[in-house]
């Protein structure tokens, strides 16, 4: 999985072009009830939205100089009730074009909005 990875992380923006950050602000639609969810995914941590579990394993953001555009790199599996989970999206979402990756499921829909960096102060 490490070479896929890494093969996959290298068809992103260039690192020079990007400002890394450390969270992602994904949006969430539950297709069943029609909730709308904004999730706040850290880097490398597991977040939950419905029966979904969500890995951020990457984050980036143009300068603002540039125009805009955020990616984010992401995992997610399913964990249906009584049976084991499964992977349903690997891959980069960008904000600018949820359709061009989009994560395809019956019940949720999910996509990147922007990428952030909580810890750093405003200027």
């Amino acid at each position: 999985m490490a070479a896929t990875m890494t093969g996959l992380l290298a068809a992103a923006p260039a690192a020079a072009e990007t400002l890394v950050m450390d969270t992602a602000v994904l949006r969430g639609l539950d297709k069943v009830t029609g909730r709308v969810r904004t999730i706040e995914a850290p880097v490398g941590e597991r977040v939950r939205f419905g029966s979904l579990e969500l890995l951020v394993q990457a984050c980036r953001q143009r300068p603002p100089e540039e125009p805009p555009e955020s990616a984010a790199f992401v995992y997610a599996w399913e964990h249906p009730p009584d049976r084991p989970a499964h992977e349903v999206f690997v891959g980069w979402m960008f904000a600018s074009s949820p359709a061009l990756h989009a994560m395809e499921h019956p019940v949720y829909d999910v996509w990147v909005l922007s990428c952030d960096d909580p810890g750093s102060a405003p200027d």
